[in-house]
């Protein structure tokens, strides 16, 4: 499994946001800027997330994104799979019913299936306000 720069960077735009959540609307601009992503780039993220309800946006002069609900709400996990889909490590279980005709017979299966698991309960542990926290004490536990 490997994650792509949309969600690497959807993340990073997200822990902006949530890092600014105090200065009201972010402009999409300022928080380019401060990541060293294209605009562009972070343009099409905006558009996977609006339609999740992760942002409220405003239009206008004052306008730009900010956080629907507060940092630790937000999962590391529920932000990858609005990015990149479901996170499987094997296609088998890309599909919500396994349909792979050796599913009955599959020695490995649970192997993947146990992996699978692992890795979202990991993701799923992680909010965002728990990354800024660890990166305000200096720590480096979480990178992405």
């Amino acid at each position: 499994m490997r994650i792509s720069t949309k969600g690497r960077y959807a993340l990073l735009m997200l822990l902006d946001l949530a890092e600014h959540q105090g200065e009201g609307y972010v402009a999409l601009k300022d928080v380019a800027e401060r990541q060293g992503i294209s605009k562009n780039y972070l343009e099409q993220i905006i558009a996977l997330l609006k339609n999740s309800d992760m942002l409220k946006t405003a239009r206008g002069f004052q306008g730009g994104y900010k956080l629907a609900k507060s940092p630790d709400q937000y999962t590391v996990g529920g932000i990858l799979r609005i990015t990149e889909g479901r996170l499987t490590p094997v296609a088998c279980l890309d599909d919500e019913v396994n349909r792979c005709a050796r599913r009955d017979s599959c020695a490995t299966l649970s192997v993947w299936e146990g992996l699978g698991r692992v890795v979202m309960d990991y993701l799923d542990g992680i909010t965002l306000q728990d990354i800024l926290d660890q990166h305000r004490q200096g720590g480096g536990e979480y990178c992405i």
